[in-house]
């Protein structure tokens, strides 16, 4: 994508606060004018156009008297528009819509000039204030988004339809289509068609065009330029794209489909729901098992390496979803595998504890294979440098999916529709709309990059329409949306009723058993729904739009992710009896307790009104000042322990747990700390290779790190990725002091019977959950979960499988995080013939015991065990 060239307006039609400018109906020139003069900044945009007929602005302060005159100046060229500004009120409606601007002085648009306003909306606009005389006071630029929805939001076809191209450009001056042959930099232009009641370009398509590249030659007013430009662009409804995202490509996807798609089965669903969240790139990188060109790749998932053939043994265990960081068109990533430059250094030769592997890496970390992918250039169209070739991405993306499926796996999609990789995306298309303003006009950028607004119609709609394309022509299983609290919880809504539209009969999908969950955080301009309602943790439930929950995963790691010194411990990483001197572990036992009512919040699936052993509620317990029971039903949440986001649990441990701990211990409170997200309520969620003490070197923010630091390694001989030297600069120097010594530590490298230990842990806590509609009891959980009294470092839960579970009339899970042997006694086990369940193979755990005349449970220090109590 480029500008080009700018078709500035004569110097004396310019509305430019450093420029001479003319308004109508005032004579000469206006110059700019400073301190006691008149406020002129038209790249500020102070001013919004919320509707057809209302205005919100606060002209000049200390001028703001009913005698000056405000209107909304429109220049198109030599065509000057004048719309005069009476004073009005918002309407309840628009006080809820707006309500960050309900407290500014609202003017409604003069009858006698609201003709004016779809063609004023194509120029440059300002409003202006005027004294009695016709003194300029006061003028600005103006937000555009609320009028351009009240007038032209449409549900008409957007995009590629197969005979036509259609683009959404309400307050473009002229739109062109630009179809190019091969890889020619030539194009030959046609006229595009303006749908005065829509704003929707279109030229109709013949089929001799398809496979052919094209792209927008926009010419709009651009606030940000100061006049008007003429911008080459994408499609924002691309389908297929050239390599890199250059140019958008006429692409029938029904000719990309990988033999056996149209009659793909998916695997038959399961009420306890397990997702792994996995790396395209990570996958296989680094296996050996799987061709050179193939590693990397969506096709690495359709043969048989030794990563598919753990994920299939994750599968027969019980795992459910394989979740996928980003894998639409992104920006960060050469696509052709020639573009690309690796470090030039051998690494693996570097110490332990070196700065130099994160110094080599960091060289070539702007043209590497690697990237999170939190960068989207285009929503809807696969990555291509994950595909062997980009032009075959669309064919590979579906091979993956479909080797998936057949693995008894199914797939969800990391979506990042909260903003885009810059505003030369979207906003060259219809400045100002696609992207969040902040009240001078700039764009927010709390989300790290240019934030989108899906509270503008047709960004929702884009998000919508999307997430229905992946679902319906690539069969994706699910949705993570990232940083979901930037959306508005109707948006999300709208998602979840547009999948549920999806049927097989019509689509070929069932959308009612597409999975919807994502980052339910709040912060930013949004804030404490300061905009709109947000999808955020406490206002989703009830909706089954699941959140993280972030409060066992604290109670469990201990701290925070942001915490300066990363040894602060909690249950699961010793703060129960394995104390590493560190001064941010005072009042242990006070910090502990607290941590397990996190836990047990957690356990219930984090309901709000679930009441906890002391006769507080969910609602009551208080997580960093706010409530920490938040769901109304176990769907609400996803329990986790780790993520991509942070250190990995086996590095979060290494900081954490004293260092001289050996690595049998290490290896048992990884188990026990999965174990808390793998037999609770809800949807549980785990770091891809958490179960094989994956290592990324102790770093906490790995997106662009390559593949070194990112390694996944299914052959347990090449070790867990730790030692592989001081983690990156950027984000992890402060945190140097402590790294140095462990990852020197060779005590702290695990071999393959550690890493062996810990995968049968994972596999029988994955067997167990999936062998009792007990870990799904969905709205029961608040009358059949409760948890016995038990001592500090302990956590008792008891399932009521009465006319529930046919084998067992309950089930007793005892977490002891302490290093030694504890008891728990539960009256209601009293006389039961109760054992160790059946999957749980662990030798520690085996030595458990259990007395049927006083109903207690004595199990082994750092270990999860689960019993079962017959009829």
């Amino acid at each position: 994508m480029h500008k080009g060239e700018e078709t500035d307006q004569p110097a004396d039609q310019r509305l430019d606060g450093d420029e001479v400018w003319k308004l109508s109906g005032a004579d000469g020139y206006v110059l700019p004018q400073r301190a006691g003069g008149a406020d002129v900044d038209l790249k500020k945009l102070r001013a919004h156009w919320i509707a057809r007929d209302t205005v919100v602005w606060r002209p000049r302060d200390d001028q703001a008297g009913d005698d000056t005159l405000k209107a909304i100046e429109s220049t198109t060229g030599t065509v000057k528009r004048l719309i005069r500004l009476l004073p009005g009120t918002l309407t309840d409606a628009q006080k809820a819509r707006w309500p960050h601007l309900k407290a500014l002085p609202a003017y409604t648009v003069d009858p006698r000039d609201a003709a004016l306003v779809p063609e004023a909306l194509r120029g440059q606009v300002a409003a202006v204030e005027r004294d009695a005389d016709g003194r300029l006071l006061t003028a600005t630029g103006v937000q555009l988004p609320g009028v351009l929805d009240d007038l032209y939001a449409t549900d008409e076809p957007l995009g590629y339809t197969g005979d036509r191209l259609a683009l959404w450009a309400p307050t473009a001056q002229r739109v062109g289509l630009a179809l190019y042959d091969g890889d020619s930099q030539a194009y030959t232009e046609h006229a595009m068609r303006r749908e005065a009641k829509t704003g929707v370009w279109s030229v109709r398509v013949p089929r001799s065009w398809r496979g052919r590249d094209y792209t927008y030659l926009v010419t709009v007013h651009s606030p940000a330029h100061g006049g008007v430009v003429t911008n080459e662009v994408t499609d924002p409804y691309s389908l297929a794209v050239a390599a890199d995202g250059v140019r958008s490509r006429l692409a029938d996807l029904d000719a990309q489909r990988p033999p056996g798609w149209t009659d793909l089965a998916k695997p038959p669903p399961r009420p306890a729901k397990t997702i792994y969240e996995l790396h395209v790139r990570d996958f296989s990188a680094a296996d050996a098992t799987v061709p050179q060109d193939l590693r990397g790749t969506y096709r690495a998932f359709t043969g048989d390496g030794a990563g598919m053939r753990a994920l299939r043994d994750l599968a027969r265990d019980g795992l459910t979803h394989v979740h996928l960081l980003p894998v639409f068109d992104l920006a960060t990533v050469p696509e052709r595998r020639a573009d690309r430059s690796e470090p030039p250094c051998d690494l693996a030769a570097l110490p332990p504890d070196s700065p130099l592997q994160q110094e080599c890496v960091a060289k070539t970390a702007a043209k590497d294979g690697f990237n999170w992918g939190y960068d989207p250039l285009h929503y809807t169209v696969p990555e291509g440098s994950y595909a062997t070739d980009p032009d075959a991405r669309t064919r590979e993306f579906r091979s993956m999916v479909a080797g998936l499926n057949r693995s008894g796996l199914r797939v969800v999609m990391d979506v990042v529709y909260n903003h885009t990789h810059s505003t030369d995306v979207l906003d060259t298309i219809v400045p100002g709309y696609y992207h969040r303003l902040l009240p001078d006009g700039t764009v927010a950028t709390s989300t790290c990059c240019p934030n989108t607004a899906p509270e503008h119609a047709m960004m929702g709609r884009l998000v919508v329409d999307s997430v229905v394309t992946w679902a319906r022509d690539y069969k994706v299983d699910g949705f993570r949306f990232d940083l979901m609290g930037h959306h508005p919880k109707a948006n999300i809504l709208a998602v979840r009723r547009a999948l549920d539209a999806l049927t097989p009969a019509k689509d070929g999908v069932n959308g009612k058993d597409i999975l919807l969950y994502g980052e339910g955080w709040n912060f930013g301009e949004v804030a404490d729904d300061a905009r709109f309602e947000q999808a955020t943790q406490a206002n989703l439930a009830g909706t089954g739009i699941a959140t993280f929950n972030d409060r066992l995963r604290d109670g469990v790691r201990g701290g925070g992710p942001f915490d300066a010194d990363p040894r602060v411990q909690g249950f699961g990483s010793g703060l129960a009896g394995d104390l590493n001197g560190g001064p941010a572990n005072g009042d242990a036992a006070a910090r502990l307790a607290h941590y397990r009512d996190l836990i047990m919040l957690g356990l219930t699936g984090n309901l709000r009104d679930y009441v906890l052993p002391d006769g507080r509620t969910g609602a009551d317990v208080l997580y960093n000042g706010h409530k920490a029971g938040y769901a109304a039903h176990p769907s609400d949440v996803v329990t986790y322990v780790d993520a991509h986001d942070n250190e990995t649990l086996y590095d979060a441990l290494a900081y954490k747990l004293p260092p001289a701990t050996d690595m049998a211990a290490r290896v048992r409170m990884q188990a026990l700390s999965l174990a808390t997200a793998l037999l609770g309520q809800g949807t549980a969620f785990v770091h891809a290779g958490s179960e094989r003490l994956r290592s990324k070197s102790l770093d906490r923010n790995s997106y662009d790190s390559g593949d070194w630091f990112n390694r996944l390694h299914w052959d347990c001989a090449r070790g867990n990725g730790f030692g592989a030297g001081l983690p990156p600069k950027a984000d992890n120097e402060v945190r140097w002091p402590y790294a140095r010594p462990l990852l020197a530590d060779p005590a702290l490298r695990p071999d393959c019977a550690a890493i062996s230990a810990a995968r049968e842990r994972f596999g029988e806590f994955l067997r167990i959950r999936g062998s009792s509609p007990l870990f799904a009891l969905g709205a029961r959980a608040r009358e059949r979960v409760s948890f016995p009294a038990a001592p500090p470092g302990v956590i008792a839960m008891r399932l009521d499988g009465t006319g529930l579970d046919p084998r067992w009339t309950a089930i007793t899970v005892v977490f002891n995080a302490t290093p030694e042997t504890r008891g728990v006694t539960v009256p209601e086990l009293m006389g039961t013939a109760t054992t160790l369940h059946p999957e749980q193979a662990d030798p520690v755990a085996g030595r458990s015991r259990f007395d049927a005349a006083t109903g207690t449970l004595a199990v082994p220090g750092r270990t999860a065990a689960v019993f079962v109590s017959a009829p």
